[in-house]
């Protein structure tokens, strides 16, 4: 793995994307993506993790973070991305309404247990207030471009809505 897809800069500001394996459609229930939103605010008041922006697409998330002092992001997105994958699977299982049960658990299926997320977040440190630009640009306007909202500050699993001056399922840092 290159250089360019590590945590290298442990004061960095970091995007992230990260997919379900097989790019499988999981967070097309709120209560999925509800456990995503959980996650990363448990995060935020216990790990160390500050959020600049977000957004839980249908098969994959992205996030524009860092770690506070004395954190690692590294470690961070090791827990959250262990955490989510259990209790996320657990809820497809419990999910009496889910009629892709046995398919989803399936593709989740790994010779060494469970796989629910790919293994790389592809981090990329946001060195510049262009590329920060860029990348928040990205991340809003992901659901506009999918066709699931005419602007971005409609879609409720993003923080678009903060930084339309609303408050947003998470307490961000506005760049």
């Amino acid at each position: 793995m290159s250089r360019n897809y590590k945590f290298h800069n442990p004061e960095g500001v970091y995007f992230v994307s990260f997919a379900v394996v097989e790019w499988v459609d999981v967070f097309t229930r709120n209560e999925y993506k509800d456990i995503i939103v959980e996650s990363l605010d448990f995060c935020q008041k216990n790990k160390g993790l500050e959020i600049f922006a977000w957004c839980v697409m249908s098969n994959h998330v992205h996030l524009i973070i860092r770690a506070k002092e004395g954190y690692i992001l590294q470690d961070i997105m090791r827990d959250f991305k262990k955490f989510t994958s259990k209790k996320i699977i657990s809820a497809i299982k419990e999910n009496p309404q889910e009629s892709r049960k046995e398919w989803l658990i399936n593709k989740f299926i790994a010779k060494d247990g469970i796989c629910f997320w790919g293994t790389d977040n592809h981090p990329i440190e946001l060195w510049s207030n262009k590329v920060i630009d860029q990348k928040l640009d990205y991340l809003h306007n992901n659901p506009v471009d999918e066709g699931l909202v005419f602007k971005p500050e409609q879609y409720v699993y993003s923080s678009a809505i903060n930084y339309a001056g609303e408050k947003g399922l998470l307490d961000i840092i506005i760049i």
